[in-house]
């Protein structure tokens, strides 16, 4: 058969970044396809935590935006939280994308978002009233699905249930229903729904169900769940009054941006670890917390992203519920959690701390599509002897380099252990990688090697100074653990 051959064509007048009679030549037959992006103007990029969340992609998105136009949050809801350190000021975010903080930057929460307007609204007063404009720089699509009081309370009931005997550990704000509701279809109201004449006809046949529903799962002995449906009727049309000006269609918004070569930074929420479809099950969020969710969370094809940065922590955390398995609930574990300060910018609740899990991040990474790494609280590792990650499992007596599908399988792994120098140096006034220890240069290109990608941001403290850019050759593929490293099973 004929090798296949690209052949090009002339930029379209009317959609910038096309060009015309893009086709595939194969021997003497050109096959018409749809056209095609110029390379040199794809203008996405996307963040992704490749944990269980709270790797600090805030930071990081933070200081990419200064090279973006427009910051985008599309999946997820209030249960995420950011914290963004500048200057010695301190922000903490939960829906409005860290792009924020910038001057002359949109910031756009797409249909992929669960939103709660209370939550948004507080968020815009705390902005403004610490001098960051918001107003004309925040766009919220009306294609978001809100989040109502009945959320919350079906939310405080079925975490109360437990799975395998753990509970799943949600935040408690109604995000899990909201999106049940979403899929459901029936029981859903979208923000642009606020603005219809026929709302208060829905919100009163959603409202009839939700109370029947809500008596039916009452646990026995509970008192009744009360909702006052004109109080919330009313709440909810001052909430829409409120953002008016800021609800539209952001699908049409973003795509108008990418065909015109915008630079536009996608910005994950949670780790991909949590992702409905691929994380930790039942452990997990009600998004596409991966990779695989930027396009259906934004309305806008991978296609137009040519960037996807992966950002994990030194270590492993995570908040709630499920398996850890490099878990270290000792004098280590403690460590990490008193200078990482490990609570959740949310829930404050503490994190469980451990050793970094290469076998995770490197599924995950794979699943996300990542091309570069960010490192992130490097810091937190200084003044430990000895330094240890996770390269294999093992599983029922046999070792596993696959992340495991099933979460009793999960539960069951034993990591297995090469162990590193540690440091005794502080790292936080460190701005150059050459200024860097050693073993810390050492460790941060062994996640690199054992992820298969080259590591091109290090992070060694909370604040935007406080980050270390390399210029890195890619990395090779995903490494086995070397002879030459001790192997260790704990």
């Amino acid at each position: 058969m004929a090798p296949a051959r690209w052949s090009g064509g002339t930029l379209d007048p009317l959609i910038p970044g096309f060009r015309l009679n893009y086709g595939l030549r194969i021997g003497n037959r050109s096959i018409s396809v749809f056209p095609e992006p110029r390379g040199a103007s794809v203008p996405g990029t996307c963040v992704i935590g490749l944990q269980w969340g709270d790797e600090a992609k805030g930071k990081l998105v933070d200081i990419l935006t200064e090279h973006h136009e427009i910051v985008v949050r599309y999946q997820g809801g209030a249960n995420a939280g950011h914290t963004v350190v500048s200057g010695g000021e301190t922000w903490k975010l939960s829906l409005i994308p860290s792009g924020i903080l910038r001057d002359d930057v949109s910031c756009v929460v797409t249909g992929g978002v669960v939103l709660d307007p209370a939550s948004i609204i507080g968020e815009i007063d705390m902005l403004e009233g610490r001098g960051v404009t918001v107003a004309g720089k925040l766009r919220l699509s009306d294609r978001a699905h809100v989040v109502f009081p009945w959320h919350m309370a079906e939310d405080a009931i079925l975490n109360g249930s437990v799975t395998g005997g753990e509970a799943i550990g949600t935040t408690g704000r109604g995000i899990g229903p909201c999106y049940r509701d979403k899929v459901g279809r029936s029981l859903a109201l979208r923000l642009g729904d606020l603005y219809r004449p026929e709302f208060r006809q829905q919100f009163d046949h959603v409202l009839t169900a939700k109370r029947q529903l809500l008596e039916a799962a009452r646990p026995a002995g509970a008192p009744p769940i009360e909702l006052d449906g004109d109080a919330i009727f009313r709440q909810y049309s001052s909430y829409a009054d409120r953002l008016r000006d800021c609800v539209g269609d952001t699908t049409h918004l973003l795509l108008d941006a990418v065909e015109a070569g915008r630079p536009v930074l996608f910005e994950g929420a949670q780790g991909a670890l949590l992702d409905i479809d691929h994380g930790t099950f039942p452990y997990v969020t009600s998004s596409n917390s991966s990779g695989v969710g930027v396009d259906s969370g934004s309305g806008v094809p991978g296609r137009w992203i040519n960037r996807v940065i992966g950002v994990v922590k030194a270590y492993s955390t995570r908040v709630g519920g499920g398996p850890l398995p490099t878990e270290q609930d000792n004098p280590t574990g403690e460590h990490l959690r008193q200078r990482g300060r490990e609570y959740g910018t949310v829930t404050q609740r503490p994190r469980r701390c451990g050793w970094f899990d290469a076998v995770a991040a490197r599924y995950t990474a794979r699943l996300s599509g990542v091309d570069e790494l960010a490192v992130m609280l490097l810091d937190v590792l200084g003044g430990l002897d000895e330094l240890r990650i996770c390269t294999a499992y093992e599983i029922a007596g046999k070792r596993v380099e696959q992340f495991p599908s099933h979460i009793d399988d999960l539960r069951q792994a034993v990591p297995i252990y090469e162990t590193l120098p540690g440091w005794p140096e502080e790292l936080t006034e460190v701005r150059r990688e050459a200024d860097l220890p050693v073993a810390a240069r050492r460790y941060v290109d062994r996640i690199g090697e054992l992820l298969g990608r080259p590591v091109t941001i290090i992070s060694v403290g909370p604040d935007r100074d406080q980050t270390i850019f390399r210029n890195t050759a890619p990395a090779t593929a995903a490494c086995p653990p070397t002879n030459q490293q001790e192997q260790t099973t704990v």
